[in-house]
């Protein structure tokens, strides 16, 4: 895994994580904040970010909502502030996975 994260302190047999499975992960590297956590090993981080517009050279605010597997070594809730990479597709939704909690609720 060429992209360095903490390792989490628990461990699973979770096929679908990139630390204990055999998940590659690569691309992009995101952070958000996971606002469902209701799914089976699946939440959906919500991301804030700015988009420049430029007849009015100005910036807006947007946001999107991605789904992403959650390991259970990693188990985040809603609220937690985690980062996010990209991965192969799991699923016809779920093309991020989770990879560290960086700041829990």
């Amino acid at each position: 895994m060429s992209l360095t994260f903490k390792k989490p302190k628990k461990t699973c047999n979770d096929r679908n994580c990139p630390f204990h499975g055999d998940l590659p992960v690569r691309g992009r590297v995101l952070e958000g904040v996971v606002v469902s956590a209701k799914m089976d090993k699946t939440v959906i981080v919500k991301r804030d970010y700015l988009h420049y517009v430029p007849k009015f050279m100005r910036y807006e605010r947007r946001q999107s909502r991605i789904p992403c597997h959650d390991p259970p070594c990693i188990d985040s809730k809603e609220g937690n502030h985690v980062r996010i990479a990209e991965c192969r597709p799991i699923s016809k939704t779920v093309s991020f996975v989770v990879v560290e909690k960086l700041e829990e609720k």
